[in-house]
């Protein structure tokens, strides 16, 4: 388990590397400049790269991470960064805003999903990485549909070990939004990928500090 000031993350799933992000004081705006440069050029570098046999094989290995007991990573139920991904290929990427397009950023250039969760709206800053158990469920999205989150990978309130997140989607309770000032990113990773995950949560850190106005932290699991 490691922490950044107050909040504090652990993996309680094995075979699972977990980056870690802690961002305070972000300025939530559309994104503009320097980032919008980056968000192009990893877009063009997707596609250059997106039959190259790195890219193939860590699309493989993330598939394989979300591979647990009856969860199957197909269809609606891949990971999203492989949405990301695709809509790169499309020429659809989403640019929402900096916060929410800094994380796709770096999930597209790691091709490793990642969660994004408001600090204020999860009201804990204690947090868990684990399979999720028959019958868990969240709503994901403002019409209301839900996510089973049975034997899928997620991210969790403690005390409660309430599930909030996911590498599918993540929890419309503790989503970020336009008055997001204080925000926790996980990028979920199998083992074998740590270094990614690593060299993901560094990324990150430094475009929230530079695009966001953050003083971030970061770090990796286990």
């Amino acid at each position: 388990m490691l922490g950044s000031g107050t909040v504090t993350v652990e993996v309680r799933a094995e075979g699972i590397a977990a980056g870690w992000v802690v961002a305070r004081g972000c300025c939530v705006e559309t994104s503009a400049g320097a980032l919008l440069q980056t968000v192009e050029a990893a877009k063009s570098a997707a596609v250059a790269v997106k039959d190259s046999p790195d890219s193939l094989g860590r699309k493989a290995a993330v598939r394989n991470m979300l591979r647990h007991g009856s969860y199957k990573p197909t269809g609606r139920g891949k990971p999203a960064s492989e949405y990301l991904l695709n809509a790169a290929l499309d020429g659809e990427f989403p640019l929402i805003n900096n916060l929410v397009d800094v994380n796709n950023l770096v999930s597209l250039e790691t091709l490793l999903p990642i969660s994004l969760v408001d600090l204020e709206r999860a009201a804990t800053t204690a947090f868990a990485v684990r399979w999720g158990r028959p019958g868990e469920a969240y709503v994901f999205n403002p019409s209301g549909q839900v996510l089973d989150l049975g034997d899928l990978l997620l991210l969790s309130k403690l005390p409660e070990d309430e599930p909030c997140a996911s590498p599918i989607k993540d929890s419309q309770a503790s989503k970020t939004h336009e008055g997001s000032r204080d925000v926790l990113a996980v990028l979920y990773a199998p083992a074998a990928l740590r270094r990614a995950a690593e060299d993901g949560a560094r990324r990150m850190a430094g475009l929230l500090a530079g695009s966001c106005g953050g003083a971030a932290e970061w770090g990796v699991l286990p």
